[in-house]
């Protein structure tokens, strides 16, 4: 029997069109890859990104799984029409493009770089930085992604720490808290915090002024996870105040993130365009054509969001 699998994210069709069909002729998958969908019913699969057009998913009564292009679901895992299972993207490209800007920006503060970078009055300043081992880093968020960046700057001899909204199996090395007052523990006098959780009703201003407050003074932020982690208007009161060094964010409440937001001004800021990690054709069509494969010989499909959590 041909599978028919529809992908519903125009956008980035291009590079998929060739690639995916032939990702799965070499699996031994006999489907038809279509970029509309006359008929829903006939449909097996769904390929899909969260920004495609495709919102309403009850006309697709047959389909098996919706199989998301990004990590990051909170677009669509409220979606009242969704009954089919949902997958997210979990693939080593995502990883491995994460854990570079991850370290590239640690290291980048911890060493102190920007001072020698930008430099137009040619000042000798020779002050010499700590070493990694006397800088704690506080990792909220030890999924896939926090544990592997986790593990990246441990290995360089920062003082790691984890934290998860639940408690989790602990990474080799790396000491973990979770719940309330793990976060404490976690952010209390932190030299560089790094944000990589979902975005939840929980997690939400997660870093607001009261846990600011807890961070080494002059500390580092990195948010590579969702923009609604963090409250804007506390961390540009911590920037002023010089509680917060300097924030570097690659993800943002609007995005592209709006021309006058102040954040593109102050001069504690470093803006990135969420490219932190971005999916990538090549290792992607990997994932999607192994959970069509599975779905198709009645295995549990991969990395399957828990709606209850959102992720």
């Amino acid at each position: 029997m041909t599978l028919t699998v529809f992908f519903s994210a125009p956008a980035v069709w291009e590079e998929y069109r060739t690639l995916l069909p032939q990702l799965l002729a070499d699996a031994g998958i006999d489907a038809d890859v279509v970029i509309d969908a006359p008929d829903p019913a006939i449909v097996d699969y769904i390929i899909y990104a969260p920004s495609a057009p495709l919102q309403d998913f009850t006309p697709f009564t047959n389909c098996k799984a919706v199989l998301s292009l990004w990590a990051g679901v909170e677009r669509i895992v409220g979606n009242q029409t969704l009954t089919q299972p949902l997958c997210r993207m979990v693939d080593n490209s995502l990883t491995e493009g994460m854990v570079e800007w991850v370290v590239g920006h640690a290291l980048r503060h911890h060493l102190g770089m920007d001072r020698h970078i930008i430099n137009p009055d040619h000042v000798w300043d020779a002050t010499c930085p700590p070493l990694a081992r006397e800088r704690k880093v506080a990792m909220l968020g030890m999924g896939a992604l926090g544990s592997a960046c986790a593990q990246a700057l441990a290995a360089l001899n920062f003082r790691v720490v984890g934290w998860s909204r639940t408690d989790k199996k602990v990474t080799p090395g790396i000491p973990g808290y979770h719940g309330a007052e793990g976060l404490e523990s976690a952010l209390r006098n932190a030299d560089i915090v790094v944000t990589l959780l979902p975005k939840t009703p929980e997690t939400e201003n997660l870093l607001n002024a009261e846990r600011l407050a807890m961070l080494k003074p002059g500390a580092f932020i990195l948010n590579p996870g969702r923009g609604p982690l963090i409250d804007d208007e506390a961390l540009i009161a911590a920037l002023d105040s010089g509680q917060v060094g300097h924030a570097t964010l690659d993800v943002f409440r609007i995005e592209p993130l709006p021309q006058d937001h102040p954040f593109w001004s102050h001069p504690g800021v470093t803006v990135t365009p969420h490219i932190a990690a971005d999916t990538r054709a090549t290792g992607a069509a990997k994932v999607l054509v192994e959970n069509i494969k599975r779905g198709e010989a009645g295995l549990p499909l991969l990395h399957v969001v828990d709606r209850v959590f959102g992720y």
